[in-house]
């Protein structure tokens, strides 16, 4: 039962008729009174166990864009339903118009559409529809709660989408589908040219020179049919946010421009999400399904508060393939300690292919380490100092064991990293 705020003011309003008459027996009658109101209000109330709810759920959505759920509301008992309808979403669903307020006749119906933009990527659930329908008089409402569960998918924003166009046009060149000046050099022959200044006197081709007479070098295209493997870290270090989302969500952002970009230049992508145990895996699908394939399996993927497991990945990047491959490793690089495990398996790693870590940076960092305006500022000057001092440890330590270090901030890493993947295709070490 809940009572409304007539029911209150009727209840003050009996301070008046116990001024006037100045009788202590106003007071008892007065609220005797208002409780028959109440009760005479619930009995003629409809009752709210008597409606049939459906939900209907829209498909997977974007992180950031909107989309519309609904509920549709049967009322199946013999007095009009005069009642408050709401519809109880988690926070991180963004509902907005979840209350109600409908006016139902016996055997009719409505639907309660309720405005969804979600504010993080995941299942966001919905719990239960709450009916509260109240009297004719207003004053007092029968509840009841109905257990009415679903859930709505938020699917990776994927904003670096926007970075995809430019990269796809320098493939094209490197592709050598459009016209330009340099070539990049691959593994796959492509054709004779002559020499202009600033080609790599390696691909003189001295044959085709000695019967032209003039200097001929040989032009490359990039490989296809390679394979990549991209391994993002969910570990605890993952939980970190920097910005406005966890790490976690800017490796994805990375990994699907990576991925956008390889599977249109002809490569194979398979990713694994992991960290103490295998929490996500796309292996062997086509350039067609890869992208919508890869936002399924990213977007219920939470980070873990766990320590990852880097003595799995070897044995997973075998699993993926067996020839030597690009192997993308997305994962903070912080300090020395909470990198042990990933310096001890990149020997395993490098030996047989090439190895890329991409690590998320805190532009906060560089602007706290500018910072001298009081003690409290050379503090947090020295602390972004000397994170940026282990990272800088760290990155070197990567590159001694034979892998290359891709960073950026959350804007910067995926564009920097589909630049990177360009870089080794024209280089020819992919």
């Amino acid at each position: 039962m809940a009572l409304s705020g007539w029911t209150v003011l009727l209840l003050a309003l009996g301070v008046v008729p116990l001024v006037a008459l100045d009788d202590a027996r106003v007071l008892p009658a007065w609220l005797a009174l208002v409780a028959v109101l109440v009760v005479l209000d619930l009995v003629l109330a409809a009752s709210p166990r008597t409606v049939r709810l459906v939900r209907e759920l829209p498909g997977p959505v974007r992180l950031g864009e909107s989309t519309t759920a609904r509920v549709r509301l049967v009322h199946e008992g013999r007095r009009r339903l005069r009642a408050v309808v709401r519809d109880a979403w988690e926070p991180s669903a963004g509902a907005t118009g979840t209350r109600r307020r409908v006016t139902v006749r016996p055997g009719g119906g409505v639907a309660l559409t309720t405005a969804l933009t979600p504010f993080r990527r995941g299942v966001r659930r919905a719990d239960a529809v709450t009916v509260r329908a109240w009297g004719p008089l207003r004053l007092a409402a029968r509840q009841a709660t109905h257990e009415l569960p679903g859930t709505v998918t938020v699917l990776p924003r994927f904003s670096s989408r926007r970075h995809l166009p430019s990269r796809l046009a320098r493939l094209r060149e490197l592709d050598g589908r459009t016209s330009v000046q340099v070539r990049g050099r691959g593994t796959e022959f492509d054709s004779l040219r002559e020499y202009v200044r600033g080609d790599d006197v390696r691909s003189l081709d001295w044959r085709a020179t000695a019967r032209r007479g003039d200097l001929v070098v040989r032009t490359w295209r990039p490989e296809r049919d390679r394979r990549v493997v991209v391994v993002v870290d969910s570990g605890r270090t993952s939980a970190a946010r920097v910005g406005d989302e966890p790490r976690l969500d800017t490796a994805f952002e990375a990994s699907l421009l990576l991925a956008a970009l390889a599977s249109r230049a002809g490569d194979h992508v398979d990713l694994v999400v992991t960290d103490s145990r295998v929490r996500g895996r796309v292996q062997g699908v086509g350039a067609a399904g890869l992208l919508g394939a890869l936002v399924e399996t990213m977007a219920p993927i939470d980070p873990e508060l766990v320590e990852t497991d880097w003595s799995l990945v070897p044995g997973l990047v075998r699993r993926a393939t067996t020839q030597r491959s690009l192997v993308v490793l997305a994962t903070p690089v912080g300090s020395p300690g909470s990198v042990r495990g990933l310096l001890a398996a990149l020997p395993q790693l490098t030996r047989r292919h090439l190895v890329v870590v991409a690590a998320v940076t805190d532009p906060g960092l560089d602007e706290a380490a500018l910072e001298r305006g009081d003690a409290s500022a050379v503090h947090r000057a020295a602390a972004a100092e000397r994170e940026r001092l282990d990272a800088a440890r760290v990155a070197a330590a990567v590159r001694q064991l034979g892998a290359d270090v891709v960073t950026g901030s959350p804007e910067a890493l995926p564009p920097a990293l589909a630049d990177h993947y360009l870089a080794l295709k024209a280089a020819g070490r992919l």
